[in-house]
């Protein structure tokens, strides 16, 4: 199973939606499987239709623990507040305990406490399933719960899900999280392709290059897509400057259209709102099968 990551470096350029059309794309041709590893705010399915309540399985996800403290045998000694890095502990009276957000489960207490009284247990962090869409493939999914730590962990288990549930997909689309932090990590290792999307503004420029360096770091083919790139011809112009001087395929520019936010609001990848898409979209497909092959 070949895998792309559609991936920014910076929030709001449309990352998902074009994620959605480029699934429904390959669709046309390939048998497909979606992961949204956007593990914090997880909306591709939604731009398919999908709620939870429509998932054919939602359930709970357990990728990280937390410190539990017996006070019976807990002397107060305090080696595990001093020892603790996030500050997850504090004084009850003359016993430690743990503030409720605040353990990562990095398991330093359990080891600095001389009588055993910590120990680190499992935590459900997370919930993690999939859906159908009416498309005919199947999005895996995860949401991180409120408070908690693990996101690239969960990462991994939704990638692993989509394997199991459509383990004969040629190709697996995988939707990342805005950012560089540790779910776009988890998202991008390992995989055959990465679009980056942008926008021609400063801002969308610095971050695709903040971007482009965890692609860099795992070698990993890449292609660049401008959306909105009509706003800004000068930044426009910069983003096709630096791919050509870098040798990075510009996989298209999009224009801006008001018919991307109706499309969101209707619940449908813009490439089913707008039939005008299709063709756009399938160059963008046709481009990266191109370079998977060379």
């Amino acid at each position: 199973m070949k895998s792309i990551v559609v991936l920014s470096g910076k929030g709001g350029v449309g990352k998902s939606s074009i994620a959605a059309s480029l699934a429904v794309a390959f669709s046309k041709d390939k048998q497909i499987v979606c992961a949204d590893c956007d593990v914090d705010a997880s909306n591709l399915s939604l731009l398919f239709g999908l709620s939870t309540k429509k998932y054919s399985e939602w359930k709970p996800l357990s990728t990280n623990q937390a410190a539990l403290v017996d006070m019976e045998k807990c002397t107060g000694c305090g080696k595990c507040i001093g020892s603790c890095y996030f500050n997850a502990l504090d004084w009850k009276g003359k016993k430690p305990e743990l503030k409720k957000f605040g353990c990562e489960g990095c398991g330093v207490c359990e080891l600095v406490c001389a009588v055993n009284a910590i120990k680190l247990y499992d935590i459900d962090n997370a919930f993690i399933g999939y859906a159908k869409t009416n498309k005919g493939f199947f999005i895996a999914s995860a949401q991180l719960l409120p408070g908690n730590s693990g996101s690239g962990k969960v990462v991994s288990a939704v990638r692993k899900k989509a394997k199991e549930i459509e383990p004969k997909a040629e190709l697996m689309v995988i939707d990342a999280a805005a950012g560089i932090g540790c779910p776009v990590i988890a998202s991008v290792s390992g995989n055959d392709y990465s679009v980056l999307v942008t926008e021609p503004t400063p801002s969308g420029y610095e971050d695709m290059l903040r971007a482009l360096e965890i692609v860099d770091h795992f070698r990993i083919k890449k292609g660049i897509i401008i959306n909105k790139y009509n706003l800004n011809k000068e930044y426009s112009e910069k983003i096709e400057f630096f791919a050509k001087k870098n040798k990075i395929t510009i996989l298209n520019k999009i224009p801006f259209d008001k018919a991307f936010v109706n499309a969101m609001t209707k619940m449908v990848p813009i490439i089913d709102y707008s039939r005008d898409y299709s063709p756009l979209f399938d160059e963008i497909k046709n481009k990266i099968i191109e370079e998977l092959t060379n």
